[in-house]
């Protein structure tokens, strides 16, 4: 039978009840992880969104019907925004635009959510069926930035960045942000000098933050469908796949003038079919660094080990930094895609409070892959969690 968007699937009922189960578990985990205890009042609205999916049936029904590698629940959640952008409806006032403030939490979201489904139903499944989800959260750089400084204080080489899955190439110019660490008792560390600053709670130890960002001497991104900033609808799709939050949804607005004004190379392919000839770009003195926040964690089984694989085969030295969720998404996780060893409290917590990022390094030197976990993060890098040594 054909869907609303044109692909056939299987109808048989324990199929389709499976798959709404699964989606509206993934949906419920990341609305946790946004919405944790502790977490800033104006995430509200992420987790609101997100749980609306995983319970309202029309919504569910619609994220049942894609993929599952499409990560649904997400894509969804992005197609609902740019349609109220577009509609301008009752919906539409919950969304915090650039330079605003988080629009108050109210009653009525829930029913507004409910009534646009119904109404927009057949346009939302059109949406999901001709985009993908592309979350590009330029925040994360705040939990990439310490395990930088590490490998700069580790190796006297230059460093060379290639942004795996970088999308619209927000995450390319770590070196250009200004970054403010909050520490426990009111003490901050703080680094560089940028347009845009980004700040986050820290837990745990302090991270190892220089004054001024460790330099690139050159970057490239990796992408299998790289965005164009400078076409509208393009930065539009990509502006609603950012959390429906103040702060993220400046940063977006902020990151993205930066990139059009100072525009770098990005390679169009696979993460892993691609590496070689994104790496075979730059310097032959330079260190390698290749930076993935919440990319690998959409690679299957197969496709990790292809990758780490691939880590050897390029004959250099290489660092790779992951912010990636536990594995598979969801609260059945329980492994790294890096395959490192994680806290045990921490597998109870991601199936317990929701998602989060675990920060960790693999080195490779003359072949030899050697590796561990430095820390967590919030999705959105609200806190960064880091491990002592």
């Amino acid at each position: 039978m054909e869907t609303a968007n044109g692909r056939e699937r299987d109808r048989e009922p324990g199929r389709v009840t499976d798959r709404a189960a699964q989606v509206a578990a993934q949906a419920t985990a990341v609305a946790d992880a946004w919405s944790a205890p502790g977490a800033p009042p104006s995430w509200w609205l992420t987790a609101a969104l997100l749980r609306g999916i995983a319970t309202d049936e029309v919504l569910l029904g619609i994220a049942a019907d894609l993929p599952p590698d499409r990560q649904p629940a997400l894509l969804l959640s992005a197609a609902v925004r740019r349609l109220a952008d577009e509609r301008a409806g009752d919906l539409a006032r919950y969304f915090p635009v650039p330079g605003g403030a988080q629009p108050a939490r109210d009653d009525g979201f829930g029913p507004a959510l409910a009534a646009f489904a119904r109404a927009e139903r057949a346009e939302l499944a059109r949406l999901c069926a001709g985009h993908r989800y592309q979350m590009t959260e330029v925040a994360r750089c705040l939990d990439v930035l310490p395990v930088l400084a590490a490998i700069a204080a580790d190796d006297p080489r230059p460093l060379a960045l290639v942004d795996l899955g970088t999308g619209a190439g927000l995450g390319l110019r770590p070196d250009r942000y200004a970054y403010r660490y909050r520490l426990p008792g009111g003490r901050e560390l703080r680094c560089g000098h940028g347009p845009l600053e980004l700040s986050c709670e820290v837990r745990g130890a302090a991270p190892p933050i220089p004054a001024q960002p460790p330099a690139i001497a050159a970057r490239v991104g990796v992408d299998v469908e790289p965005h164009d900033l400078a076409d509208p609808a393009t930065r539009a799709w990509l502006a609603a796949c950012v959390p429906p939050e103040a702060g993220a949804v400046q940063r977006f607005a902020a990151a993205t003038e930066l990139a059009l004004a100072e525009p770098a190379p990005i390679v169009r392919g696979d993460v892993v079919d691609a590496l070689a000839g994104a790496v075979a770009t730059l310097p032959l003195e330079a260190l390698v660094c290749l930076v993935d926040t919440y990319v690998h964690v959409f690679l299957g089984p197969e496709r990790l080990a292809a990758f780490d694989a691939e880590l050897v085969r390029l004959g250099r030295d290489v660092e790779w930094i992951s912010i990636d969720p536990l594995v598979p998404l969801g609260p059945g996780a329980r492994a790294t895609v890096q395959g490192l060893d994680v806290p045990d409290h921490w597998i109870a917590e991601n199936r317990e409070g929701g998602v989060f990022g675990v920060v960790g390094r693999v080195s490779v030197r003359d072949g030899e892959r050697r590796g561990r976990v430095l820390g967590r993060a919030h999705p959105s890098a609200a806190w960064l969690e880091w491990l002592p040594r």
